[in-house]
């Protein structure tokens, strides 16, 4: 039987002390999901640059187990669109997730498979409760490091598979020096999958 564990997060980034698995998320894991495909290809050409990395706190995937960790996006646009994670379903749709603002601005994008979507401000201090169902995507709309804790059913999985094919219905980019959510022109619904 597995006994009672803490943990610290170091600040000024939040990243605990203790980890079992480091992810390093680069430029080139996130093509085709950036919407101005020429900046992208621009961009990648001169550096794969780190977009956002995660420290995991492992437990065993079953249900009624928990896992945690803390993601870090860091600051920077491809063409006018911030900075963001993949995004994912979980692979266990009925499954769903909290997150802890640590540091940082942002927004956190959200979608149903149907299509309807939410869009929360991620900020020190704010939790965010991600239902089952919904899809989330962190967008990092700040001068500096966006991080956050997250907690989860372990056994909850992660489904980037279908946001790879469709995309994000809600992009969030800077339009004459305003944050703003606007409609991805490269979205398609589940049902228009060719």
């Amino acid at each position: 039987m597995d006994t009672p564990f803490a943990n610290d997060l170091i600040f000024p980034q939040g990243i605990p002390s203790k980890y079992d698995n480091y992810v390093i998320r680069k430029l080139s894991s996130l093509r085709g999901q950036f919407n101005n495909l020429q900046a992208y290809e621009q961009m990648l050409a001169k550096e794969d640059t780190v977009i956002y990395e995660v420290y995991e706190v492992k437990r065993p995937e079953i249900p009624g187990e928990l896992l945690h960790g803390v993601s870090i996006i860091h600051p920077g646009k491809v063409g006018n669109e911030f900075f963001m994670t993949k995004g994912h379903f979980h692979a266990t749709l009925e499954t769903a997730e909290v997150y802890y603002g640590l540091k940082g601005q942002g927004m956190l994008v959200l979608e149903l498979p149907e299509g309807d979507w939410a869009v929360e401000e991620m900020r020190p201090g704010r939790v965010v409760y991600i239902p089952p169902r919904w899809a989330h995507r962190t967008v990092n709309t700040g001068q500096e490091d966006l991080a956050f804790l997250a907690v989860y059913p372990a056994n909850a999985g992660h489904d980037y598979g279908t946001i790879e094919d469709q995309g994000f219905r809600k992009l969030v980019v800077e339009e004459n020096g305003q944050i703003r959510v606007v409609d991805n022109p490269h979205w398609h619904s589940p049902d228009q999958r060719s």
